[in-house]
């Protein structure tokens, strides 16, 4: 190849940019000054509260049945209004109708309320903006197991322009949480176990939804996906090593390097204390060290929760107190608690300025936004085609990189011709291919009858079309997650009368208890839900060989299905175009390239676990109980075969440098595809225990038979950084082995020896790992 072409494992990092630099500079900052020495303290709260239009039996936040709305929102907003909260996303409404309403409330803003300021529309945004009829991407956990940041930056962007034509300014994602546990019903929102490639990808995501006006929220800062055995709002004991070293990475490298304009706290607590209430954290970490001058949204109810769940405060005054003296900027998705500051004020018990400093930061991103400006006497759109084939594509794409082919003997790609028996619950159900953040599965489903409004053709669909429907015979077997086993026997003669079986296993997506994976469905065991396990033992025992394909959002213990299944074939719920990915990967017009984004768990017993281990982590002959997984992060099979050579590494590098590597990647194989370069490294030995892994860059790159690349990394050391024992970041002096491989496994290594004094970490150290391809 004689392309040169270079990337920070995705676009190039930016610093964030000082609050007096950004465009309008000291003019804009007094002028927002003025605007706030003019306003009343009544104008002041409404500036740091949200509004919620909801109707009975919605329940799209969690306890959102405790809450109710007092006034009708034309009152409530009679003195401004910071945010006004999913106005598309609630419930399924016409997207220019609604539109045509937000015109009407925010020009209302404009010319009935003394100061005219228009509010912050924000909405979900997660796998695509959360509104009927919009394009529904792949999950987070897809996007980590395509290794393709540049992607997702497009995929965001795309996101981003349709959020933009509506009207709405802030989306609430990227989800930034690494993956500790996959009991957590949350898993499918997040992106990886390894903070450096969700950092990598969710800055990433940052960068492309505000390349279009539109600010991100990271979520959910910080420690949320720690929680005690994988319980949603379960208690977070981590030290604060693992909280600097795992937990705010990904938060640190969005925010220093993708410029996130908004964070949106953790209903967690850590070691006791609500981080909605630990000003060590919102003003300490975030402001203090980082920098980050935008705003601090409370997650939805999160403020209240301070009162009626933590039990740190004493009633919801006592809960905005604290919660706006530690640095929650705006109170969503209502201002059940902030609505009492005024009298908190009035009475003494809580200075004024904390409530100034709150405003100025939500005039500030207003004016960023333009909205200071803005006067909505323009037309509101007449038609916005949320599901162009330009968000077709990229779905497309990302879908087709995100599968993951984890065990194959040589049963694929099916050839032409044979008579495939298509089996399972998740194989003719749209709903199987979206995450618990889609429209589809986080509102449309409270609305049965009302039409998902865009083409999702189901797993079977795409395999009749993809082998021929007069190939293809069909039998559900049994649900998603009920012990009815009446679909067996119909399902073991389709199975025993074909060449081969799919069974199209996995999960339901849903919310607090109504599906099988996704926010607070949590689970105690990783076996496959229901029946299901029964169910592919059942067509195993036909003799007819079993191609598996889970349909998740979350990984499963699966350990007993890879040495008895033809091929198993992983899905992390790949969206609108992930059907055709899948039957593509089955017949090989696709060639599998996913990567494990998290480890495939041996046991629910084994969790928590990261590859991310020291020596201990794993378990050996000190132990009964070893946590090996049955996959290892980063594993993934092609149809094809690529080979590693020339492994190049200076002997030493100083401390306060980088790692230069350098290796040659040849597809050795008859057939197109996409290897993933990883990159791994060992800290032997440190003042602290370090992991016997970890993932220091990666590049994709696409190579036809017999070609050959030079794939260099440049790794700053301090990707080799960590906490001392004083909890100081630092790169230390030492023997770091290296190795490059298909995943954490080893494939060439060398050692290289990092010399100088011990250096700490700053902001202003490089934090990602430069790629070229040549």
């Amino acid at each position: 190849m004689t392309e040169v072409h270079a990337v920070v494992d995705g676009p190039a990092p930016a610093q964030a940019t000082p609050d007096h630099d950004r465009p309008d500079g000291h003019a804009g900052e007094a002028r927002v000054r003025e605007l706030l020495g003019r306003m009343t303290i009544e104008e002041k709260i409404a500036q740091l509260v949200g509004f919620w239009e909801k109707e009975d039996g919605e329940a799209v936040a969690p306890l959102q049945g405790e809450f109710g709305d007092a006034v009708k929102l034309e009152d409530f907003a009679r003195h401004g209004l910071g945010h006004l909260t999913r106005a598309y996303g609630t419930r399924p409404v016409d997207a220019a109708a609604r539109a045509a309403w937000l015109w009407k409330f925010q020009r209302d803003l404009v010319t009935g309320t003394r100061l005219g300021i228009p509010a912050i529309v924000h909405e979900e945004c997660l796998t695509g903006l959360s509104a009927w009829k919009a394009a529904t991407f792949p999950t987070p956990l897809a996007w980590g197991a395509a290794f393709d940041p540049e992607l997702v930056t497009e995929m965001a962007a795309a996101i981003g322009a349709s959020m933009r034509a509506l009207g709405i300014h802030q989306g609430l994602a990227p989800v930034l949480d690494v993956i500790r546990d996959p009991r957590w019903g949350r898993v499918d929102e997040c992106i990886a176990e390894d903070p450096y490639l969700v950092g990598t990808i969710g800055t990433s995501y940052v960068r492309g939804l505000q390349s279009q006006g539109v600010h991100a929220t990271l979520k959910h800062f910080a420690g949320y996906s720690a929680s005690r055995a994988g319980r949603n709002f379960g208690p977070v004991h981590a030290g604060p090593r693992e909280l600097a070293d795992v937990l705010l990475l990904p938060f640190e490298m969005a925010i220093l390097d993708g410029d996130a304009r908004s964070v949106m706290h953790s209903y967690a607590e850590i070691d006791g204390v609500p981080v909605a209430a630990d000003p060590t954290m919102l003003t300490g970490v975030l402001r203090d060290r980082w920098g980050f001058d935008g705003t601090v949204v409370a997650d939805y109810y999160g403020v209240a929760f301070l009162n009626l769940l933590h039990h740190v405060a004493a009633d919801h005054a006592e809960a905005a107190g604290q919660a706006l003296t530690a640095g929650v900027d705006v109170e969503l998705p209502t201002g059940d608690a902030y609505l009492t500051l005024r009298e908190t004020v009035r009475a003494g018990k809580l200075d004024e300025a904390l409530i100034d400093r709150a405003v100025l930061r939500v005039l500030r991103q207003k004016r960023d936004l333009g909205l200071l400006d803005a006067t909505f006497t323009d037309e509101p759109p007449q038609a916005v085609d949320l599901d162009s084939p330009e968000h077709r594509s990229i779905a497309r794409r990302l879908a087709e990189e995100s599968i993951v082919l984890v065990a194959n003997r040589d049963a694929l790609p099916l050839p032409a011709g044979r008579r495939v028996a298509v089996i399972g619950p998740n194989a003719d159900r749209q709903g199987a291919l979206f995450g618990c953040y889609s429209f589809l599965n986080h509102v449309l489903v409270q609305h049965p009858g009302v039409e998902t409004g865009f083409e999702v053709p189901t797993v079977l669909d795409a395999i009749r079309v993809e082998f021929g429907a007069d190939h293809v015979t069909w039998a559900r077997g049994c649900d998603v997650d009920t012990d009815d086993r009446s679909g067996f026997e119909e399902a073991v003669a389709t199975a025993a009368a074909a060449d081969v079986a799919v069974l199209v296993v996995g999960d339901h997506a849903g919310l607090f208890g109504r599906g099988t994976v996704g926010e607070g469905c949590d689970r105690d065991d990783l076996e496959l839900p229901g029946v299901q396990r029964e169910l592919v033992e059942a067509v195993l025992a036909t003799g007819t060989p079993v191609v598996l394909v889970l349909v998740t959002g979350r990984p499963y213990a699966v350990g007993w299905a890879l040495p008895r299944c033809a091929a198993v074939v992983q899905a992390f719920f790949p969206g609108e175009e992930g059907a055709g990915a899948i039957a593509g990967v089955l017949s090989g017009r696709v060639n599998p390239s996913g990567r494990l984004p998290v480890s495939l768990p041996g046991s629910a017993g084994a969790q928590p676990y990261s590859y991310l281990h020291p020596t201990l982590g794993a378990g050996s002959e000190v132990t009964n109980l070893p946590a090996t997984p049955v996959a290892p992060f980063g594993h993934g099979l092609s149809y094809t075969t690529f080979a590693h050579t020339g492994l190049t590494v200076p002997a030493t590098v100083p401390t306060d440098g980088a790692l230069h590597v350098a290796l040659r990647v040849t597809n050795t194989g008859a057939l197109a595809g996409d290897d993933v370069v990883q990159l791994y490294g060992r800290d032997l030995v440190a003042s602290v225990t370090r992991p016997v892994a970890q993932l220091l860059g990666y590049r994709r790159v696409h190579l036809a038979p017999g070609q050959s690349a030079t794939v260099e990394l440049t790794v700053p050391t301090t990707r080799l950084a960590f906490s001392d024992r004083t909890l100081t970041r630092v790169v230390e002096p030492g023997d770091v082995e290296l190795w490059v491989g298909t995943s954490t496994q080893r494939d060439t290594q060398a050692l290289t020896t990092l010399v100088g004094d011990t250096v700490p970490v700053t902001n202003a150290s490089p934090r990602w790992t430069i790629t070229e391809i040549s």
